[in-house]
């Protein structure tokens, strides 16, 4: 289970695999280069730790990765949170939230919660993706539009509202190039795709601004040149009070890293036939952002889009992940210098088209024709995420959408009570065993059809204290109660108490597997009576007759 994809695609690997490899470790190493800055620009962090990250983060995702072609790195899913924990208690901060949602995440993959993470409603993904969509969008309109503002606001609407003041101030040629490199992506000929159109139109662009001194800014004008190297490993300062401000965004960082590692190894998987291991995944992810801040990095995780690259440019084993690693080591190494020159309004052009794609605004349309629970949720998450906090928009979408699962299956139980002249054929038309035959007189039979959980349990005890008359006995069948928890015996403890009290007797049908062994373990079994309880309709009835008669 824990034996990385690297280990077992290396057996039997051929030269053939190799240069397929190589191909496609070239092209992504290129594709990932101005993402990985343009990521970390947009988390308000200087360009080069997103290419430590890519690097790094890169290279020990492919080598310890669940899926064969997985490629990981800085993604646009952190934006939101990296920049919220940058702006609150600055790198450090974000150093040691990444350290902790590396531990979650190896803890999550050794306790094989792998496939747990697809029990994360689709209207919360949804919710959160377009709201990260949104504001890295809105993030991109100060450098695409080249306005001259000096910090922008944080926060959605004013920041909307100093992009309104400052438009006036709206620079051509920043324009032009965002324009330039957008377009070029968008209409890049489909016969050429093995070499991506935003590596062409980041190369154009930064040719033609630095041959003609074109005036807008770069990478190098607002940030300084790019270091040529890797730094030395550093172990950030570690507090028991900063651990406690950013536990709840280093879990969140752990969830967003899960999720989209996981989707894009699913992703993955349909290009090339192929099958992910789930919590071997989880563990590379882990240990990525366990060593990614040591050299100063940000958050990483499985990147959808340049695994797609990696996959469609022959890449086959996670050789090609590492090869794309190296890659931006030698551009680092090489070229960081020229690196440094590409305008910050061709960063803003790519990540105003990763918006869009993030947004998957057809799922989002799709999801508002969904019931009404479902929209709720998507629009919560969405609008916390966009207006308030990403971290605050998970756990309100994540509980929202527990309560409302809560409230449809306490809906769907059903607890009836049938009367003594009540007969199949006749008045219902269900087929459980409480129905087929007629119910003696000083007899109350009451089902339950459902879960016998904390969200429906006192349906049952109301209905049985509703009865009009005292009875001798009170027959409860579970036939068709699959489930119950603790709230659930509870309740049967206490109608089991009052018919006792009464002087009633109480009788369970039909009771199935887990009820058993929840009353079993509770000490509830032998409480109730192992005389109680019968298999079916007829060997109750047997038992009333013999007590009517005395």
């Amino acid at each position: 289970m824990f034996i990385p994809k690297s280990v077992l695609c290396l057996r039997g690997y051929s030269f053939n695999q190799f240069r397929g490899d190589i191909s496609a470790g070239l092209v992504v190493g290129l594709v990932a280069l101005p993402l990985a800055m343009a990521f970390a620009i947009a988390s308000g962090l200087p360009p080069e730790r997103g290419l430590y990250t890519a690097i790094v983060a890169g290279f020990i995702i492919s080598l310890l990765s669940g899926s064969k072609v997985q490629i990981g790195g800085p993604t646009g899913a952190f934006v939101v949170i990296v920049s919220g924990i940058v702006a609150k208690f600055g790198y450090n901060g974000l150093a040691l939230a990444t350290l902790m949602a590396g531990v979650f995440l190896l803890i999550m993959g050794f306790t094989q919660m792998g496939n747990m993470v697809k029990f994360i409603p689709y209207p919360v993904t949804t919710g959160f993706t377009s709201g990260i969509a949104v504001i890295i969008f809105s993030s991109q309109i100060k450098d695409f539009f080249g306005l001259n503002i000096g910090n922008v606001p944080a926060e959605f609407v004013p920041k909307w509202m100093s992009y309104f003041k400052a438009f006036p101030t709206l620079n051509f040629w920043s324009l032009g190039v965002a324009l330039f490199t957008t377009l070029s992506i968008i209409y890049w000929p489909k016969r050429w795709q093995r070499i991506p159109g935003s590596v062409i139109a980041i190369f154009l662009a930064s040719l033609f601004v630095y041959t003609f001194n074109i005036p807008v800014d770069t990478i190098q004008s607002r940030f300084g040149s790019v270091p040529s190297g890797l730094p030395h490993p550093a172990i950030p300062h570690l507090s028991l009070e900063e651990i406690k401000l950013v536990s709840s965004s280093a879990l969140t960082i752990a969830i967003l890293a899960a999720i989209e590692s996981l989707l894009s190894a699913v992703v993955a998987d349909s290009m090339i036939n192929g099958r992910h291991k789930s919590n071997m995944e989880l563990v590379a992810q882990g240990a990525a952002n366990l060593v990614s801040p040591l050299f100063g990095g940000i958050p990483a995780t499985g990147a959808i889009a340049r695994t797609a690259t990696n996959v469609k440019n022959g890449g086959r084993t996670p050789v090609a992940g590492m090869i794309h690693a190296i890659v931006l080591f030698l551009i680092l190494l090489v070229a960081g210098s020229w690196a440094a020159k590409i305008p910050l309004a061709c960063l803003a052009g790519v990540l105003v088209v990763v918006s869009y794609h993030m947004s998957e605004w057809r799922s989002f349309r799709f999801m508002l024709s969904a019931p009404k629970s479902d929209i709720a949720v998507l629009l919560f998450t969405f609008f916390l995420t966009v207006f308030i906090d990403l971290t605050v928009a998970v756990e309100v979408g994540m509980v929202l959408s527990a309560f409302l699962f809560m409230k449809n299956m306490a809906d769907l139980t059903q607890v009836r009570s049938i009367s003594k002249e009540l007969q199949i054929n006749e008045n219902i038309s269900d087929e459980s065993s409480s129905s087929k035959t007629k119910i003696p007189e000083g007899v109350e039979l009451f089902s339950v059809h459902g879960s016998l959980f904390f969200g429906a349990a006192n349906k049952l005890i109301e209905m049985i204290r509703l009865m009009s008359k005292k009875p001798k006995i009170v027959l409860l069948d579970l036939s068709d109660a699959l489930h119950m928890d603790a709230s659930g015996l509870h309740v049967i403890d206490q109608i089991h108490r009052e018919c006792k009290t009464s002087g009633i007797r109480l009788i369970f049908i039909g009771t199935h597997a887990q009820p058993l062994i929840i009353m079993q373990q509770m000490n509830k079994f032998e409480e109730f009576g192992k005389e109680n309880f019968k298999e079916n309709i007829e060997e109750a009835l047997f038992v009333t007759q013999s007590v009517n008669r005395v």
